[in-house]
């Protein structure tokens, strides 16, 4: 182009190519997770892509795989142990199938209320010795965040008021120790499926209840089979956030430090927006003509459930009880 000088050609060509150089630096990275979108999963998702993308300048952005599209929670995990998925959320209680003492997470009524739960998932020390729990128990992943989808509670085809209501239930529970020994102390027979398997199983008679939080409940339409929802609030729906190691060893210093902020804006705001997401949920099915059982007798469970709190998280091992102890110990 006539006009041009050789030094501005140069620096035409300089700019070109660190314009193609920047193309090139763009990493996309797969996030997974089981449930649907519109889900505490997917404000998990929302909120760490968000986050790394500002962080890192739009060099690592991430691209969400929600509802079960790489697998349920326990084959998600080996995808993130093999290096195959890079990043995940996955319940605490699924984490127990790598490492067991996970399984202190899903202790029936360890925590309070609401409130306990967000503080506790926020809590520094107790974030601490989960991760330790997981680098000294499982290898090919670290966690780096945690998260929530609320408490859960039963829904079924009748209502639930006390304990003594589920007495020889047939209930899908997750697979942990924890479960296998709580709900059968309540009277109940446990069973395992995939999750994905719940729907048809209620449905079909082949399990008389279910648990989970409550928008989940929602957004897989359970109260399509299961149309009454007793508020027993059992168990806390905890998550936590997963970094596969293959990915973890191939960032620098300073894209590490991007993905442990991003993944500490999940820890920090997540809980606290899936309990609100619980309360709309509600407000939905009560919408749609679903039972909501709200008067359950806790005590009726808590009675049975507290004298295992300790003697199961002494069992699970030394990790479990420490976690166990730090966040019994929050105020």
């Amino acid at each position: 182009m006539r006009g041009w000088s050789i030094g501005a050609w140069a620096f035409a060509a300089a700019i070109a190519c660190a314009a193609a150089a920047n193309a090139q630096d763009v990493k996309h990275y797969r996030f997974a997770y089981d449930q649907p979108r519109n889900t505490g999963y997917s404000i998990a998702g929302d909120l760490f892509a968000d986050k790394l993308k500002e962080l890192s300048k739009g060099t690592m952005l991430i691209d969400q795989y929600p509802g079960a599209q790489l697998g349920q929670e326990p084959q998600i995990l080996q995808l993130v142990k093999a290096g195959d998925v890079d990043f995940a959320i996955v319940s605490s209680a699924n984490t127990a199938t790598i490492s067991p003492q996970a399984g202190v997470m899903s202790l029936h009524f360890l925590f309070r209320n609401e409130a306990h739960v967000i503080k506790g998932l926020a809590d520094p020390q107790v974030f601490e010795a989960i991760k330790t729990m997981i680098d000294e128990t499982s290898q090919g992943l670290h966690v780096i965040g945690t998260g929530s989808q609320g408490v859960r509670h039963i829904y079924s085809k009748k209502e639930i008021h006390k304990v003594d209501d589920i007495k020889g239930m047939k209930i899908r529970v997750q697979a942990t120790a924890t479960e296998d020994t709580m709900f059968p102390a309540y009277g109940a027979q446990t069973v395992h499926m995939p999750f994905g398997s719940v729907y048809t199983s209620l449905q079909t008679g082949v399990v008389e209840a279910a648990e989970n939080s409550i928008n989940v409940y929602l957004v897989n339409k359970h109260y399509e089979v299961a149309p009454v929802l007793s508020i027993t609030e059992h168990e806390a729906n905890n998550a936590l956030v997963f970094i596969s190691d293959k990915l973890w060893q191939s960032l620098s210093a300073e894209q590490r430090k991007w993905v442990l902020a991003a993944a500490a804006e999940i820890s920090s705001k997540e809980p606290a927006k899936a309990f609100e997401l619980e309360r709309t949920a509600a407000a939905k099915l009560k919408s749609f003509g679903v039972k909501i059982v709200d008067d359950v007798d806790k005590k009726s469970f808590t009675t049975i459930a507290d004298p295992y709190l300790d003697k199961l998280a002494k069992e699970l091992g030394p990790h479990a009880e420490k976690i166990k102890n730090l966040i019994r110990a929050i105020n």
